[in-house]
């Protein structure tokens, strides 16, 4: 999709509080959740729907981290009947990688996601709320 994603704002509603982990998210994707929630609550831009896209980033980085592990643990590559393969590790951490930036952008944990979180345009000199139409 081209174009300018829309920013992210202060949401009437949003959520308050932090909310408990799901219990069925693993440690390191619990982990996640504590380091990137309160900063997200703090900034009021998620709602109860937004929840599934925020478990599925923690779980993201959890599994990425769990990935690390792996491969920390039993190397980058293994001898098989065919000879040398890289560890399969490998291909879930970078499809792992490639959907955590993905949900990162989407609720707000990204620099450039983070600079359009909580503006209201409205009240910035010069705000142009037309400009987009190109009229």
């Amino acid at each position: 999709m081209r174009g300018r994603k829309p920013g992210l704002r202060a949401i009437e509603g949003g959520l308050s509080t932090v909310p408990r982990a799901p219990s069925w998210l693993p440690d390191e994707a619990k982990d996640e959740w504590k380091r990137i929630l309160p900063s997200l609550i703090d900034r009021r831009i998620l709602t109860d729907t937004d929840m599934a896209t925020v478990e599925s980033y923690c779980l993201a980085v959890g599994t990425i981290r769990r990935c690390q592990m792996t491969l920390a643990r039993e190397g980058d590559t293994l001898e098989t009947n065919t000879g040398t393969k890289r560890h399969p590790a490998f291909q879930t951490m970078g499809q792992m990688m490639t959907e955590m930036r993905r949900l990162a952008a989407e609720i707000g944990l990204t620099p450039a996601s983070r600079n359009k979180a909580g503006k209201t345009p409205d009240g910035e000199a010069g705000y142009d709320a037309y400009a987009d139409l190109g009229i």
